[in-house]
């Protein structure tokens, strides 16, 4: 058996790396790619579910770079990832055999040679709703794409114009937002939930969803995979602050985001029709992780709220993204 340590963050959502971890645990995810074809990179935006590093120096309340993060990742080293290892930025560069850990763009020894096969443009504590971010102190979306816009100079002056549009066109591009916005902005200290219903506040977070995809688009990426909303009620922090006596699910936070994601699916459905040679895919992490939630055993594990879980030797969990 091991132990995957689940640790508290500002977004409440460590779950949601565990079940990304259960994903591509034992690299048993299989992500079907067209023949003949490789991704020469993989370029990631978020939140704390995928960032590798990139608060580390700056002031925010969501950094990870001290103990207990980093207590399995080689050397038991802090790194700034929001788990006890690596995160799924790390998993699926390694699944699709681009390189074993995605560096933080913002890493001070980041290499030239790095740049190549992409880096992580994440940060933890950011969202869609441009409030999000300006409460948690961290890179917001519109940064994190200045991010990109800079990485793209750098590599030209590494690899060439030719080679660069290459690397942008065939690149595997993901997306993980939208807990933070739900679990921190919504429902927590801000005016939010008396100006926004559940359906506006959903459109305002797509809106901003819609705009990010579009720029991305705009500099190249064809290939992008969008996560949408865990069960964000589901997680130890929403349960104490909104699942009553009995520390349920909290059912707003759920209803949320399904909202979301119901829109997001159509969302990405029209831009694809839209936007000549993109493949924009939705990835449903709210099933599996709630199927994971309410039946612990039948996915191997013994318990789902603790801070300490148990994962099988043989667990085998497969994972088919086609992009």
């Amino acid at each position: 058996m091991h132990s995957l340590f689940v640790n508290s963050h500002p977004c409440s959502i460590l779950l949601f790396n565990l079940i990304l971890l259960v994903l591509f645990y034992n690299t048993t995810a299989v992500i079907k790619l067209p023949p003949n074809e490789t991704y020469p990179a993989i370029f990631v935006f978020g939140d704390s579910t995928v960032d590798t590093g990139n608060n580390n120096n700056r002031i925010t309340p969501s950094r990870a770079n001290y103990r207990p993060y980093g207590n399995d990742f080689n050397g038991k080293v802090a790194t700034g990832r929001f788990s006890n290892g690596k995160v799924p930025s790390d998993m699926i560069a390694a699944e699709l055999e681009i390189k074993e850990l995605l560096p933080a763009y913002l890493d001070p020894n980041l290499q030239p040679q790095d740049l190549i096969t992409g880096v992580c443009f994440a940060s933890g504590g950011s969202g869609y709703d441009p409030l999000t971010p300006k409460l948690a102190l961290t890179w917001s979306m519109s940064d994190q794409l200045g991010m990109l816009k800079e990485y793209i100079v750098r590599l030209q002056g590494i690899v060439g114009a030719n080679r660069t549009n290459f690397i942008l066109t065939r690149s595997l591009y993901v997306i993980s937002l939208s807990s933070c916005d739900i679990a921190n902005v919504y429902f927590g200290p801000t005016s939010r939930r008396y100006e926004y219903d559940f359906a506006s506040y959903a459109d305002l977070m797509l809106k901003y969803a819609a705009q990010f995809l579009k720029e991305l688009y705009s500099l190249g990426a064809r290939r992008i995979g969008v996560l949408g909303a865990p069960p964000i009620g589901c997680v130890p922090s929403q349960r104490t602050v909104a699942g009553g006596l009995h520390r349920q699910c909290g059912e707003g936070h759920n209803q949320l985001a399904m909202l979301f994601n119901a829109k997001l699916t159509t969302l990405l459905d029209s831009l694809n029709k839209d936007m000549p040679d993109s493949r924009m895919v939705y990835l449903d992490i709210y099933n599996p992780l709630l199927d994971l939630i309410e039946y612990p055993e039948k996915n191997g594990f013994k318990i789902a709220r603790e801070r300490e879980t148990e994962l099988p030797d043989n667990l085998y969990t497969s994972f088919t993204v086609s992009l």
